[in-house]
C-alpha cells in the first residue's frame, strides 16, 4: 500500500469499522473485519478472550540477535451496554459496558444484538421533562432511570423477537462526513481509528523489509478494565507494544484552550504518561524525533485521567517498554464523536516510521538501565 493508497482506503475502512456492532464481550464483527483485511499479512492467532493477532513471518537476526517483537494494537470493543431487564410492559433496562455521561444517552437510538445474530433497533427514553419536578429536571439521570423502547407492548413481544438478558447493546450512528470532508462524525473512534490503524500500518509495511518482527491486533475488552490486552500481551510475547487508540480531543469551548493537548487538526497525539502507564521516555524521544525528521504534526499529552492497554502491555513477564499513539477526537464516548482524517493518517505515517526504527540495537538501548 502507498501513502496515497492508506488515505484513499481510510474513509472506507473507518466507516466499516465504526458502523460495525462491537462492545466488551461481542467484539466478534470487528475482529472479522481486522482479520479480512489483513488475510495474507502472517499467521493469525487468537487468545481464550478473543483477542486476535496477525504476524508476519519470522523477522530474522541481526548479529546472531533475533529482530525484536513490535506490537501494533488497537482494542476491538467499544463502550455500550448489555440488556439488565425485560419489564411487563416490554421496555428494556441497561447495564452499562465501559464508561458513559448519562447526559448524552436520552432520546438515542441503539441496536440490541441478538443471540442469533440479528439486530433491533430502539431509543433511549426517560420520563418526559413536564413529569419532573424542578430539582429533578436539572440533575443527571442514572443509567437506572433510563430504558430502551424497541416498540414492543409485552414482555413477550420482546422475546419474540430473540431479545433476551445479557444481548449487547451498541450506539447507533452512522460515519458522515461533516462540512468540508476532512472531519468525520461516527460512533466509536474510541477505538475503531486505532484498529484501522493497526491495520493499515501493517498494510504500508507490507512488502518492506523490517529490522523488526511486526505483530498487528487488537484486543478484546478495554473498555471494563483493559482485559484482553492481559492475554493478548500473553500471546504476542512483544519487547516493544505501540498502543493505538482514539483520545478525548480538548480543544472545544468548554475547555481552557490554551492547555490544549489534543486539538483536532494539530497531529498525532503522543501520550507521554496517563494514571496507568507512565511510557518508556527514551521510547517517547524516540517517537517524537522521529515525528520532527519527517515533518509529522504531533502534540504531546501528559494526561491527568483516563487509560489504555498500555496498562496491561507494560508489565507484561520483566516490562514491556510502551507508547500510545492516537488522532484526538471529539466527543468519544458518546453516539457522535468527530475526527480529522490527517490527524488519523499522520498516525499511521508516524507509526510506520517509528517501527522502521526499532532495530535490536535501537530497542535494548530502550531498556539498558546499566549504562553498558
Amino acid at each position: 500500500m502507498t501513502l496515497p493508497d492508506l488515505k484513499s482506503d481510510a474513509c472506507r475502512l473507518l466507516r466499516e469499522l465504526t458502523e460495525a456492532h462491537g462492545v466488551p464481550g461481542a467484539e466478534d464483527a470487528v475482529r472479522r473485519i481486522f482479520l479480512r483485511e489483513l488475510a495474507g499479512h502472517g499467521t493469525v492467532h487468537t487468545d481464550r478472550l478473543g483477542s486476535a493477532a496477525v504476524e508476519r513471518p519470522f523477522g530474522g537476526f541481526d548479529d546472531g540477535i533475533p529482530r525484536p517483537r513490535v506490537l501494533v494494537a488497537g482494542h476491538f470493543d467499544e463502550v455500550g451496554f448489555a440488556v439488565q431487564q425485560i419489564t411487563a410492559k416490554g421496555f428494556l433496562k441497561l447495564v452499562a459496558l465501559g464508561g458513559w455521561w448519562t447526559h448524552t444517552l436520552v432520546a438515542q437510538r441503539v441496536r440490541i444484538l441478538t443471540q442469533c445474530g440479528q439486530e433491533v433497533l430502539g431509543v433511549i427514553g426517560s420520563t418526559p421533562p413536564h413529569f419532573l419536578g424542578e430539582g429533578t429536571r436539572d440533575k443527571v439521570l442514572p443509567l437506572e432511570s433510563l430504558y430502551v423502547d424497541i416498540g414492543a407492548a409485552s414482555h413477550a413481544e420482546v422475546e419474540a423477537l430473540g431479545v433476551a438478558l445479557g444481548d449487547a447493546v451498541a450506539p447507533d450512528s452512522a460515519f458522515t462526513a461533516l462540512a468540508g470532508g476532512e472531519r468525520f462524525v461516527a460512533k466509536a473512534f474510541d477505538n475503531r481509528c486505532g484498529v484501522a490503524a493497526a491495520i493499515q500500518t501493517m498494510q504500508l509495511l507490507q512488502h518492506e523489509n523490517l529490522p523488526c518482527h511486526l505483530i498487528a491486533a487488537g484486543s478484546v475488552q478495554e473498555e471494563v478494565g483493559c482485559r484482553g490486552s492481559v492475554t493478548l500481551a500473553a500471546l504476542t510475547r512483544p519487547d516493544v507494544a505501540l498502543v493505538m487508540e482514539g483520545t478525548p480531543a480538548d480543544d472545544t469551548p468548554c475547555m481552557p484552550l490554551e492547555e490544549s493537548q489534543g486539538a483536532l487538526g494539530s497531529g498525532v497525539q503522543i501520550r507521554v504518561l496517563d494514571p496507568t502507564a507512565i511510557m518508556n521516555r527514551r521510547l517517547v524521544e524516540l517517537v517524537t524525533d522521529t515525528a520532527r525528521a519527517a515533518g509529522i504534526p504531533h502534540q504531546l499529552a501528559v494526561r491527568r485521567s483516563g487509560g489504555t492497554d498500555a496498562r496491561s502491555y507494560q508489565f507484561h513477564q520483566t516490562g514491556v517498554p510502551c507508547i500510545v499513539l492516537a488522532p484526538p477526537a471529539r466527543y468519544i464516548h458518546s453516539h457522535n464523536s468527530i475526527l480529522h482524517l490527517e490527524d488519523y493518517l499522520n498516525t499511521v505515517r508516524l507509526t510506520a516510521a517509528v517501527i522502521r526504527r526499532l532495530d535490536a540495537k535501537t530497542v535494548a538501548q530502550l531498556t539498558n538501565w546499566t549504562g553498558d
